[in-house]
């Protein structure tokens, strides 16, 4: 009996990395050559000025040309920014245009200092901006949960993530300051 039920946690545990993984946040052409990972926190600042200074660029030059992708893990430094990674991943086909609002109007929404005040001005952001979202389902959604929090588990396993932003180039950790320059000279070496 206890290999029927190890193997019904197996076959369901595989069903749902799988879908996790089609549920990743992207951008760019998903078979491109170079594959760019970025471990990021929704309330770390320094994330925010990469997708208000670096993303576009990079967007422009390398996702927009099917030269590159990039996925956006979830490395929650915080609780708000763990439930905000859980709005984000909420709704799949909106992932990355909440994402994306919510760093490009980080400061709208982390207001706050407590994590039920900073929650409520994040359900009034996320309904102000009109994203469709019932907010308490995606909060208490525990595979979204456990989602946000194993990509900050194997970030730290695999690539030592411990700080925000954090980039992965091909499966090796990008160890420069973090700027436009230095991101290019990387991606150009491998074109």
């Amino acid at each position: 009996m206890k290999k029927i039920y190890l193997l019904i946690f197996i076959f369901f545990g595989f069903n749902i990395n799988v879908n996790a993984e089609s549920n990743r946040i992207f951008s760019g052409k998903e078979d491109a050559k170079i594959t760019i990972i970025a471990y990021e926190s929704l309330t770390c600042s320094h994330c925010a000025n990469f997708h208000k200074d670096i993303y576009p660029k990079l967007k422009k030059d390398y996702l927009d040309t099917g030269l590159a992708k990039i996925e956006f893990r979830h490395f929650p430094l915080d609780v708000a920014a763990l439930n905000a990674s859980k709005i984000a991943q909420c709704k799949s086909d909106q992932g990355l245009e909440i994402l994306e609002s919510l760093y490009l109007n980080q400061q709208a929404w982390i207001k706050g200092t407590t994590v039920e005040e900073v929650n409520k001005n994040l359900k009034q952001f996320i309904k102000k901006e009109g994203f469709d979202i019932d907010f308490e389902k995606c909060i208490n959604d525990k595979k979204i949960e456990d989602f946000v929090l194993n990509d900050r588990i194997e970030g730290a396993k695999k690539f030592k993530v411990n700080a925000t932003p954090t980039i992965i180039i091909n499966n090796k950790k990008f160890d420069k300051s973090l700027n436009y320059k230095n991101l290019k000279k990387s991606l150009e070496k491998l074109i």
